[in-house]
């Protein structure tokens, strides 16, 4: 799917806020197809990008974690 959406679960280090605003604004982007929106759809497309970011922040945040952090890859973004 979008392919520059890294794993945001159970990193080493934790994951940011910004991390998550960053993942959720690509991900608005490839479902509108917009990568950036008219004045007309600004609102709708902020919108949207917040309301992602909290509901995978309070993903994140529940997710019960079995396995050992991860650490990324040196020298691979996006993955």
């Amino acid at each position: 799917m979008c392919r520059s959406i890294k794993v945001l679960r159970n990193q080493e280090p934790p994951v940011t806020p910004a991390e998550i605003d960053a993942a959720a604004l690509q991900f608005v982007r490839k479902i509108s197809g917009f990568q950036k929106p008219s004045k007309a759809n600004q609102e709708a497309f902020e919108r949207a990008v917040r309301e992602i970011s909290m509901s995978s922040g309070r993903l994140l945040q529940s997710i019960a974690e079995n396995a050992s952090a991860r650490r990324p890859a040196v020298g691979v973004e996006g993955e």
